[in-house]
């Protein structure tokens, strides 16, 4: 086994304060010669750690087949320092990766001791609300307007090692220290993009709202809702997404939403349409109480479709009902709507319910 330490250079780009004491967390990333650890081995990790005013760079490398036993050893003796493992999509395989060589090597490790923040899982929600064309480390990179250099995959430098095997090529072993070194220098400098779920899970604040029209693509009159918010978090680069009817734009601590209202006529349905009569004529649903009073060939028994009452005027959409009642299309539209003259966005509960569903529909895209 070969063991590299040396200091190395941590921008300070993410509060680190939100996720603990800087003695408490490790940056972790291993290399390996396949994705099963039934049918592969690991031959490198490799760890980041605050110590003495100063950030370090700490390796552990198989130089031999046998030294897979020695690297588990000492990183899991290493680990006992920290509270907080700090890793990239870890919990999907690094993690899952080393108990079950643990397991093949009989060694009596596991990761039971430490919170397990994966940056992978804590962005994946926003994938489509931030557009990225995928969550690998570098598609966040770009994002984020970080380049490096790195010419070769995990993947590419399975032969590289296995080479390396063979030769101990003070060349090889050098392109694989540096490929684990980048992904490690890397990571810390992705750490902006946990500004985003921080921005996002948060509450916001009402600063503005205002009703304004535009004329849709036909020239129509759109009507529309904008919300002006703020928030104690910062997202370090602008995003803007739109999934109808909600448009969303965020820079630095603020976020501006619009929904796009509905105008005409809606439906309020009743659930409990077995006790309803339906009034073909008048295009409405009467309680049977009353319905008892009006002639029978005037009225029918309501169905779940036919059991509305209906209002006209200008209705905010909500994915569910936080405010009533609830005004729909069709009885079984994901889609609601709450007429405006019902509704109190200066209520923080209902209205920060509310920003939670038009972000939520927003991330999924729909």
């Amino acid at each position: 086994m070969i063991t590299i330490k040396k200091p190395i250079e941590f921008p300070l780009t993410y509060p680190l304060e939100r996720i603990g004491r800087l003695e408490e967390i490790l940056f972790f990333d291993i290399e390996t010669t396949g994705f099963s650890g039934d049918y592969s081995w690991l031959y490198l990790i490799g760890c980041t750690f605050y110590r003495d005013g100063h950030w370090n760079l700490l390796q552990w490398f198989a130089d031999t087949v046998s030294s897979e036993a020695d690297i588990l050893h000492a990183f899991f003796s290493f680990l006992r320092q920290f509270r907080i493992l700090i890793h990239f999509n870890g919990d999907g395989f690094d993690i899952p990766y080393l108990m079950k060589r643990c397991i093949t090597l009989g060694l009596p490790y596991d990761f039971s001791d430490v919170i397990s923040l994966d940056i992978y899982r804590r962005i994946r929600p926003y994938k489509n609300l931030l557009g990225l064309d995928s969550l690998k480390q570098k598609s966040i990179e770009h994002f984020l307007g970080i380049t490096r250099a790195d010419r070769y995959s995990g993947g590419e430098l399975i032969q590289v090692y296995k080479d390396y095997l063979i030769t101990h090529s003070s060349h090889l072993y050098d392109l694989l220290i540096l490929h684990n070194e980048d992904d490690l220098k890397g990571m810390p400098s992705i750490l902006p993009i946990l500004n985003y779920p921080d921005f996002l899970e948060h509450p916001f604040h009402l600063t503005g709202q205002c009703l304004h029209q535009e004329p849709d693509e036909s020239g129509n009159p759109l009507y529309l809702l904008d919300l002006s918010c703020k928030s104690d978090y910062r997202v370090p680069i602008p995003f803007r997404v739109h999934a109808f009817p909600f448009r969303c734009n965020a820079c630095k601590n603020q976020l501006f939403l619009t929904a796009v209202l509905y105008k005409g006529t809606l439906k309020h349905f009743y659930s409990n349409y077995r006790d309803y009569y339906y009034l073909p004529l008048e295009d409405t649903a009467i309680h049977k109480s009353i319905g008892e009073y009006v002639d029978k060939s005037a009225r029918q028994k309501a169905t779940a479709k036919t059991c509305y009452t209906k209002k006209e005027g200008c209705f905010l959409p909500q994915l569910s009902p936080i405010w009533g009642p609830v005004m729909k299309k069709e009885p079984k539209d994901r889609l609601s709507y709450a007429s405006l003259d019902q509704i109190d966005l200066t209520d923080q509960e209902c209205f920060s319910l509310y920003i939670s569903q038009l972000l939520t529909w927003l991330c999924n895209g729909k």
